[in-house]
């Protein structure tokens, strides 16, 4: 698995023009925990990292991507979710520095970077009910698979929606959807939820 940078870009941008049309279902999910205002979240966001794409020069490296991408999202709608992954991009733009194609290993250390700044930032740990609960294990499961990019989403989003599913089974530990308590369980987490419908998005549009 190699993707050249633009190709990545293209990539990324046909998965995000399709999140704006969950927005409903990310709002319900997150009302049952929370303020309700994820799927505003991932809309906003979404299309700022499009935008913020496009006015990319052709070239641009994967670093400078996830800079963008990071600014963006973090900044179209003030919410603990869009600080949490705009963070998280940030960080895994400092181990993308010089990367210009995409490999397994290259997607497999952004992803535990993004992961670690989440963990750090909202003091989470997979077991607390966040989007850790699916991204986590989810990263495990690329480490340990073979195959082309579309054969490793697959995996990936076999094992995020098991991590989703058993989610609904805990009792949130974190943010706003911990006020609620012992109401939180049998709901499962938004944030977590959101990152699947992102790898699916991934998966259709896989070049």
């Amino acid at each position: 698995m190699s993707v050249s940078a633009d190709a990545l870009r293209a990539w990324l941008m046909h998965a995000l023009e399709s999140m704006p049309a969950h927005e409903d279902t990310l709002r319900e999910l997150d009302a049952a925990l929370g303020d309700g205002d994820l799927g505003i979240t991932v809309r906003k966001g979404s299309a700022a990292v499009v935008d913020a794409f496009a006015a990319l020069p052709p070239g641009a490296s994967i670093a400078d991507m996830l800079l963008a991408a990071g600014k963006a999202f973090s900044t179209a709608n003030p919410s603990t979710f869009a600080a949490l992954v705009g963070g998280g991009a940030l960080a895994g733009a400092k181990v993308a520095a010089g990367k210009d194609a995409l490999t397994k290993t290259d997607a497999l250390a952004i992803g535990r970077a993004i992961a670690a700044r989440i963990a750090e930032r909202g003091k989470a740990q997979p077991g607390d009910k966040t989007v850790l609960d699916a991204l986590v294990p989810s990263l495990d499961t690329l480490e340990a698979s073979d195959g082309d990019a579309p054969a490793l989403l697959a995996a990936m989003i076999d094992t995020a929606a098991r991590e989703v599913s058993a989610s609904a089974a805990l009792q949130s530990r974190r943010g706003r959807a911990a006020w609620v308590q012992e109401r939180s369980i049998g709901h499962p987490d938004p944030g977590a939820s959101a990152y699947l419908l992102f790898l699916q998005a991934l998966l259709a549009g896989c070049p």
